[in-house]
């Protein structure tokens, strides 16, 4: 067994700059179902685009530091 929770990839090296939900809850080490309800509740910044959803890595990253009340 590997050092990784199944049902979660690992992280990736250098995360791509279009995340899927997968790719977004290894990036920020949050279970698929808390991310999910965060994006349908507006609470994340992201786009359905048909019924996946897509996510901005430089997007996300600025969210991150407005939600730790740093400076963009």
């Amino acid at each position: 067994m590997s050092g990784t929770r199944q049902g979660n990839p690992p992280p990736p090296a250098s995360p791509p700059e279009v995340m899927t939900i997968d790719e977004l809850a290894a990036y920020l080490q949050v279970s698929k179902s808390s991310l999910y309800k965060l994006a349908q509740d507006g609470k994340v910044p992201g786009q359905k685009v048909g019924r996946h959803w897509r996510f901005r890595r430089e997007t996300i990253d600025r969210w991150l530091d407005e939600s730790r009340g740093g400076k963009v």
